[in-house]
């Protein structure tokens, strides 16, 4: 009996220690407490971004990343691929009422982005979180593979805690004869491909679009067409980036400026 009572109290105190915590914290934060809930699937939260695109309820989508997600100089002051992704939803999808928050931050990583998780996101409480990281993760294997991994766990974790999609992205290859430090990329975005299986997320697979446009025409071309440098997409690899998402998420249209129809629209 005097044990019984022990556990008894110990499970008192922590289900108040639970609820004290639940007060200070934010939701997301202690989500993890709701155990029953039914594991998500990739292809539920895409019913989930599709049902969400068809609804009156307005929504919050917010896009994290490094300089690529940033939009950071190499774009020559065109649009990123975030801003490409807000013309196609804010104005050709008609939902004018949707935010999007970019948070991308050069030179981040996993590290950084999870070391910040309320202030990049939780704060906005998104509806589709895009995560696109790995190419600074990798340099001279800063983050190595393992702590990768392990963070990007964390972040898929972190955001449907939020009641919230995760969207994972690989990122574009990269020219690595002229960028020696980051030449295990392709690791990484193995990394990205196996989380994103064994979490059933949306992955984004831009490396394997890529990497056909090279096997179709060739590096040169590609490299020379969609990079600024031996890293960054250039304003029409960032217009490849959209197109890819488009496709993932089902709201590729070519009738569409965003997905390379022609913005004119005759003599002015």
């Amino acid at each position: 009996m005097r044990e019984h009572h022990h556990r008894s109290r110990r499970f008192f105190l922590l289900r108040a220690l639970a609820g004290a915590l639940a007060g200070l914290l934010p939701t997301w934060t202690t989500a993890h407490v709701h155990t029953s809930r039914k594991a998500a699937s990739a292809e539920e939260d895409l019913k989930k971004i599709a049902a969400l695109l068809n609804g009156k309820t307005r929504g919050v989508w917010v896009f994290t990343g490094d300089s690529i997600t940033q939009g950071a100089k190499h774009t020559h002051g065109h649009r990123s691929y975030p801003e490409i992704f807000a013309e196609r939803l804010r104005w050709e999808l008609a939902r004018v009422g949707d935010i999007v928050v970019n948070t991308g931050m050069s030179g981040h990583t996993t590290r950084q982005v999870l070391n910040d998780m309320e202030w990049r996101v939780g704060q906005f409480r998104p509806g589709v979180v895009s995560v696109m990281l790995g190419t600074n993760d990798c340099a001279r294997n800063q983050v190595p593979l393992a702590d990768f991994e392990a963070n990007l766990l964390s972040i898929v974790a972190q955001v449907r805690a939020m009641n919230a999609v995760p969207i994972l992205h690989t990122p574009n290859p990269i020219i690595a004869g002229k960028a020696p430090e980051r030449v295990s990329l392709p690791e990484y975005v193995a990394v990205i491909r196996k989380v994103a299986g064994r979490e059933n997320t949306i992955l984004v697979d831009h490396d394997a679009a890529w990497n056909a446009g090279i096997a179709s025409r060739s590096a040169e071309a590609i490299h020379r067409e969609w990079l600024n440098d031996p890293l960054h997409p250039n304003q029409t690899g960032h217009q490849q980036l959209a197109a890819v998402l488009f496709k993932t998420l089902n709201i590729f249209d070519p009738a569409q400026p965003t997905c390379g129809a022609a913005y004119y629209e005759g003599a002015h």
